[in-house]
């Protein structure tokens, strides 16, 4: 995202997949965190209980004149956000300085602090060249953040923090059954155009795929492509490909295909559903070209009114800020529906990420669980949403008060109007050489060179395989 590599893209597209357990890499890290020594001056480590989490105030026992320190992965949502935390911090506690840190390369700059036994207070471990989490749990580095789940809502005190937290949040923070990080940014995939573009020409955002078909043959016929997608990087494409096979066939089957069961590739939605897709590629509605662009030539050309339609996370406003003309509309689509779908035209695939942790072995653990929680008010989201073009996990953190761009504007509506109807997908963190093999054969599916039954019988294969190894 933004001035992140693909690979860090990627990295992000699974994690906010709602993912608990992410795969260990590199025993090393592992040995060198467990070696590292403790901090004798750590305040505010204690063990689940021993918090006050009845005083709204001060539930964590936060030294008011003690300093924190901050870093968060310097990626595609920026850092502008952290300088808005800190004053929110600050308000609090004047007396207490907080160090503001941002970089692209948290192993690098962390792994050494870890080993010390003096990392950061609060840290957003993210990029391609984050520490594992589950190597940290492993080596007994991080806080678990089930406190703050308990503490109060600043906002409302009555209510918990775990009370106030979107669909999967909770979930993408837990590694071995307890909760080690709060995935903050909050990411929803679909559809999306320029509304200034539909309006130009008289055209409606289709809600059915019918109508979907019908303005991709107007728009064919005007000269404009219907449909961009990042070809190189095959996953944008499946998002429309597998959210038209969970519409279809419901949450039951997503959670079988997740399941690597053979068998739900021979459900009826899933060939209704990749059939009625490949309409896009036999009527030769792609953008010419688009099967061997990047991520970034595909967007560019989009937003350059050279295609209607693109897929993409909720990252890309921010990310084509440079690219994206000033009266363009960035407007958010939900995956439109075919008849017989068993979720809503409004349901839409989105899930937590972006990892905040507090480390065992800070020197304020306090100060970092409390600024978690601060994170987690309607002020910090707004904050966020502002400075990073995102949405957060707080349940409306979004008020009617906060000047927000188009597209992230259009995200906040498209999230009211799912309600209970979000979805997410958990493969490509689960089965990572499924997940290779559906983007491969999509690859070749939207390039003609296989049918709607090949790609089936690729996933049913691929499914089979990764199932027994």
């Amino acid at each position: 995202m933004g001035s992140a590599t693909e690979y860090n893209r990627r990295d992000i597209f699974k994690r906010a997949a709602g993912i608990a357990v992410i795969a260990a890499t590199g025993g090393s890290l592992l040995t060198a965190c467990a070696g590292g020594t403790g901090s004798s001056d750590s305040k505010g480590s204690k063990k689940a209980g021993e918090y006050d989490l009845k005083n709204a105030d001060n539930p964590f026992g936060v030294d008011p004149k003690l300093g924190l320190e901050a870093f968060i992965f310097d990626g595609g949502y920026g850092k502008d956000y952290l300088a808005a935390f800190a004053a929110i911090y600050t308000k609090k506690f004047p007396d207490a300085k907080v160090n503001q840190q941002a970089d692209k390369d948290i192993t690098g700059k962390l792994q050494p602090r870890f080993n010390a036994g003096s990392p950061p207070d609060v840290i957003d471990d993210s990029g391609n060249k984050q520490i594992k989490l589950d190597v940290l749990v492993d080596s007994d580095q991080l806080v678990d953040l089930a406190p703050l789940l308990d503490a109060p809502y600043i906002d409302d005190p009555s209510k918990k923090i775990r009370d106030v937290l979107l669909p999967g949040t909770i979930e993408s923070g837990t590694v071995k059954g307890k909760v080690y990080n709060i995935s903050y940014a909050y990411t929803m995939w679909g559809l999306w155009y320029s509304g200034k573009l539909l309006k130009d020409n008289g055209w409606t955002a289709p809600k059915t795929w019918a109508e979907f078909i019908t303005l991709c043959e107007q728009a064919k016929a005007k000269g404009i492509a219907p449909l961009a997608h990042q070809g190189k990087y095959p996953y944008y494409i499946n998002v429309a490909i597998l959210d038209m096979i969970a519409k279809q066939g419901g949450l039951d089957l997503m959670k079988r295909i997740d399941a690597l069961e053979p068998a739900a590739w021979d459900d009826p939605a899933v060939k209704t559903a990749v059939e009625a897709f490949y309409q896009v590629i036999d009527k030769d509605f792609l953008l010419p070209g688009t099967n061997g662009m990047t991520h970034t030539e595909s967007q560019t050309a989009w937003n350059q009114y050279k295609a209607v339609f693109i897929p993409s996370g909720s990252w890309l406003e921010n990310e084509q800020l440079s690219s994206t003309p000033a009266d363009f509309e960035m407007t958010f689509l939900p995956m439109p529906s075919l008849p017989g779908d068993k979720l809503p035209f409004e349901a839409i695939r989105a899930g937590a990420g972006e990892p905040f942790i507090v480390p065992k072995k800070a020197k304020n653990v306090a100060g970092g669980l409390e600024f978690l929680r601060m994170m987690l008010t309607k002020e910090a989201s707004g904050k966020f949403a502002q400075a990073a073009n995102s949405l957060t996990c707080l349940k409306d953190g979004v008020g009617p008060e906060v000047q927000l761009k188009p597209g992230t504007k259009s995200t906040v509506a498209a999230l009211a109007a799912a309600g209970a109807n979000t979805f997410n997908f958990q493969y490509p963190n689960t089965a990572s050489k499924f997940d290779e093999d559906l983007q491969n054969a999509s690859g070749e599916l939207v390039a003609k060179r296989i049918t709607p039954a090949e790609w089936i019988k690729r996933a049913k294969e691929s499914a089979t395989k990764n199932k027994t190894a």
